[in-house]
């Protein structure tokens, strides 16, 4: 089961396909895939309609897809959480996550263009699993608990701007100004529920102009899905709806292996079973 946002930007409407690829319209149950939805066992409502074959078939075909959640209140990220990107980025593997935030404008949909800000030098890619949480998570007891706070996962590009994220002239000391850009947080194209996917087990995949340029497996994360969610609901509430991005592994600009992103260029995200998008660079 895969739930979907279809339609023009600021005017999405909910529908969920089946394994089939059938889609099907979600109006008598919601008006839109939120945290209000998430919260009130939403995805066991639309799981048992779909199951009794309550809900109207729809034509999507063509339609713009828009990201598989509405603008959420929170954007939480994880940085360095794959060893080997850490050490591409010159720096050692944390003991701790390192946390930082996006602005919640930043997320669009799968196929939305993705703008260059402004006086952009070094705008990079990062393919990370996008985990949406569906119960309110404050000070939990355990990894295994966390888990159980999880509505659902989804392909996450945290897109960057590294000149902006890391020049200290321009920084500050803080990332978010590389990170907070409009147009910087693609999403989707499908929320798929956290009952249906093994979240330490997925291949992750980057491509640019068509190249390959990273490879990986989200059991390479130094922090699990679990320990993430755990260890935040320790310093922050996460509510329904929340997005929190997991990290990227290898093969990013920053490491210097590969140009950074261009006027034109088109990126390719995916997450094996998960789904793939693709963007391209536009002029903000």
């Amino acid at each position: 089961m895969r739930l979907m946002r279809v339609g023009a930007a600021g005017a999405e409407r909910p529908v969920v396909t089946d394994d089939e690829g059938r889609a099907f319209g979600l109006a008598g149950l919601t008006d839109d895939l939120d945290g209000t939805f998430l919260a009130a066992d939403g995805i066991a409502r639309v799981r048992d309609a779909l199951a009794a074959g309550d809900l109207p078939a729809v034509d999507i075909e063509g339609e713009r897809v828009g990201a598989p959640i509405t603008r959420p209140w929170s954007v939480v990220c994880v940085g360095m959480n794959y060893a080997a990107h850490a050490a591409e980025s010159g720096a050692a593997p944390p003991a701790q996550p390192v946390v930082f935030f996006k602005h919640p404008n930043t997320v669009v949909g799968p196929y939305d263009e993705v703008l260059l800000p402004r006086g952009a030098e070094k705008v990079d890619w990062e393919v990370e699993l996008g985990v949406v949480i569906g119960r309110r998570a404050r000070y939990l007891e355990s990894p295994e608990e966390a888990l159980a706070h999880v509505a659902g996962y989804t392909v996450s590009n945290d897109v960057s701007e590294r000149h902006f994220q890391l020049d200290p002239a321009v920084s500050g000391g803080q990332w978010g100004k590389g990170k907070c850009c409009e147009t910087f947080n693609p999403l989707g194209p499908w929320l798929v529920p956290a009952d249906e996917v093994d979240p330490g087990s997925l291949r992750l995949r980057s491509f640019v102009n068509g190249e390959a340029r990273q490879d990986s497996t989200t059991a390479d994360m130094l922090f699990g899905v679990g320990e993430l969610v755990h260890h935040l609901s320790e310093f922050m509430v996460l509510e329904p709806g929340d997005l929190l991005n997991t990290g990227t592994p290898q093969g990013v600009a920053l490491s210097g292996r590969f140009p950074y992103l261009a006027v034109d260029d088109v990126m390719e995200i995916e997450i094996e079973g998960l789904g793939r998008q693709r963007q391209v660079l536009a002029r903000a």
